[in-house]
């Protein structure tokens, strides 16, 4: 399968723009399967939640995923990206898995970073696999990297690739995505965004360097700190389904969940 990151700068509040920048950065790129950043059609610091309330959208019927629904039935391939949810009186930040179909599969942002939780839901769905071609997808969304329940799960489920559209501001996740890699053996497509967002008296910097990442941990691809890029390689899935770290150890069937109770204990 040939699978693709693409790190983009979106401008805030120009959905419209955003979505027009990604489908041109997307077009003629040949790929199955290409991942767009974090919140990649409104960019990401809210400063109020009516803000937000405008800028969210229904999906499937919002026109980011009608936009996206377009293009992958022109191209005849997939995307995951990640947009603002308005969803049954709640606003979530999303990931959508976009097909030649259409919206096959949303995932609603886990753990929330920072002052997110003051617009943002919590999902409360879970972790899901979907199947693209016979191969199984999982998705998650930046900060979820932090807690490494969230790739085990997936990797339970049997998620072959790991699909994190991101907005990342902290150092360390393009190292840890490689430690999620090995203890999954799973492949990870992380898609950063670039640039920087002022509004009002706050101010971040995005980190880049999107990536791909191996089953044992190979830097397969990752990009520049500051430009606009897509990123493509050719993996072969299959490669995800051996669990073998040696020949006597398997990462699944030498877990012990019996001795895991205090990971779901409060």
């Amino acid at each position: 399968m040939r699978v693709g990151f693409v790190q983009m700068e979106p401008r805030f509040g120009d959905v419209e723009g955003n979505i027009r920048r990604a489908l041109t950065i997307m077009e003629g790129k040949e790929a199955e399967l290409l991942v767009l950043p974090e919140l990649f059609n409104t960019g990401y610091l809210f400063t109020s939640k009516g803000e937000l309330e405008g800028l969210a959208e229904e999906i499937p019927q919002g026109r980011t995923s009608q936009a996206l629904a377009e293009f992958c039935q022109r191209r005849g391939t997939f995307v995951v990206a990640g947009l603002a949810e308005r969803y049954e009186g709640g606003l979530f930040n999303s990931a959508i898995l976009v097909g030649p179909p259409g919206v096959e599969g949303i995932y609603r942002k886990v753990h929330l970073f920072a002052k997110e939780k003051r617009w943002f839901t919590s999902g409360g769905e879970g972790f899901s696999v979907y199947d693209v071609r016979g191969i199984k997808v999982g998705l998650m969304i930046c900060f979820d990297w932090i807690f490494p329940e969230a790739a085990r799960i997936l990797a339970l489920k049997g998620a072959e690739i790991i699909c994190q559209p991101a907005n990342l501001v902290l150092p360390w996740c393009q190292r840890a995505m490689i430690t999620r890699a090995i203890e999954n053996r799973v492949f990870i497509v992380t898609a950063n965004r670039i640039g920087r967002e002022k509004r009002g008296e706050r101010e971040l910097k995005f980190t880049g360097e999107s990536q791909i990442t191996g089953p044992g941990g190979e830097l397969l691809l990752q990009a520049s700190l500051e430009e606009e890029e897509v990123g493509i390689v050719d993996l072969d899935p299959s490669m995800a389904k051996d669990k073998a770290v040696t020949q006597e150890n398997d990462l699944f069937s030498d877990r012990r969940p019996d001795l895991y109770y205090q990971l779901v204990s409060r």
